[in-house]
């Protein structure tokens, strides 16, 4: 099988090239896939795409129409995929339903952590010669109360290791999981974890229900000083709302990993220009807010997994008809458990 490889990174290359056999020719494309990329695909029967790419019906159509059949996301979430459109040209669409929950669970605590103590800050420091402690003060986790917001596999293992850390934890999912309850976490509403919680940490994928849950009203209801933590997907927070809870100082502290304009930032090196989001660079100015390029899932284990489940899908669907992990074009938007890459 011919697969076009979009938003192809030098990772990319290694891992899934050790995870293809012989049955199977990839071509590596650094450029993110959209409607005006999507001819790079022409000649090959199979899309291996990635988070930020474009998978909207007008590129779809383009793909249809070069005779692709199968779309293989090497990530979790698809909510940057038209199902419906998929659907009706014809084009299979293939996931990677779980990769490593540890990954994005312990980047999530190592965010935590630093924000908390400061890393960041006082690294910076330390390289300059100030070794002074002003501002550099942190609180014990122990005893905290943290909310997690999605307690699907990454949420799951994220609760257990800060109720190793002696926190309380408190969960709001529409599927509570019995095995985070067996770990003492108690469910309550969105409203309760805003209003009782020290942080939050965000763990749910990108739907309609889902879009902006931190808005402006939930910012307004949560504890002044809380600590917000989002390795989920960027549009789960409404980030202007979260620029006027910092300055209003009702968020002590803000870690991100993701971004609601995130596709045309990260991923790639721009540190020869100058980045036009206007946005984004308001965030970067506040000493309280701590942001990574999504890099929350990028360990060598779950880069392992999600190459050699690509390949498994890729595979099932040339001898099938149907890839392993398919995502079901009627599938709905109400649940909250499993955290997207």
């Amino acid at each position: 099988m011919n697969i076009a490889v979009f938003s192809a990174k030098r990772y990319d290359r290694e891992y899934l090239q050790s995870a293809f056999d012989s049955r199977h020719r990839a071509t590596f494309i650094e450029a993110q896939l959209s409607p005006a990329s999507a001819e790079l695909a022409s000649g090959h029967d199979a899309v291996c795409a990635f988070v930020n790419d474009n998978l909207s019906r007008e590129t779809l159509t383009v793909l249809a129409r070069l005779g692709v059949r199968v779309v293989a996301l090497r990530c979790t979430g698809f909510n940057n995929v038209d199902l419906a459109a998929a659907r009706q040209l014809g084009i299979r669409i293939a996931r990677v339903p779980a990769y490593s929950p540890h990954a994005v669970a312990e980047h999530t605590i190592a965010l935590i952590l630093a924000l908390n103590r400061k890393l960041h800050r006082a690294f910076n420091r330390v390289r300059e010669s100030n070794f002074s402690l002003e501002g550099l003060i942190g609180f014990d986790l122990h005893g905290k109360t943290v909310g997690i917001v999605g307690t699907g596999a990454i949420g799951q293992v994220v609760a257990r290791i800060l109720i190793g850390f002696g926190c309380e934890v408190i969960a709001c999912d529409p599927a509570p999981n019995d095995h985070c309850r067996q770990l003492g976490v108690r469910y309550v509403s969105w409203d309760e974890v805003c209003r009782n919680s020290r942080i939050i940490s965000l763990h749910c994928p990108l739907t309609t229900q889902t879009r902006h849950l931190v808005d402006a009203t939930a910012i307004q209801k949560m504890n002044p000083g809380v600590m917000l933590v989002n390795t989920s997907r960027g549009a789960v927070v409404d980030t202007r709302a979260l620029i006027d809870g910092l300055k209003r100082k009702r968020i002590g502290s803000l870690a991100l990993d993701v971004y609601e304009e995130e596709a045309h930032l990260f991923f790639d090196d721009l540190s020869d220009r100058i980045v036009d989001d206007d946005v984004f660079a308001r965030l970067l100015t506040f000493p309280n807010v701590l942001i990574t390029g999504h890099q929350g899932f990028f360990t060598h284990e779950a880069l392992t997994k999600i190459a050699t489940t690509t390949c498994e899908n890729l595979t099932a669907f040339e001898m099938t008809g149907a890839p392993v992990h398919e995502v079901p074009a009627d599938l709905g938007t109400s649940v909250i458990s499993t955290a997207p890459l």
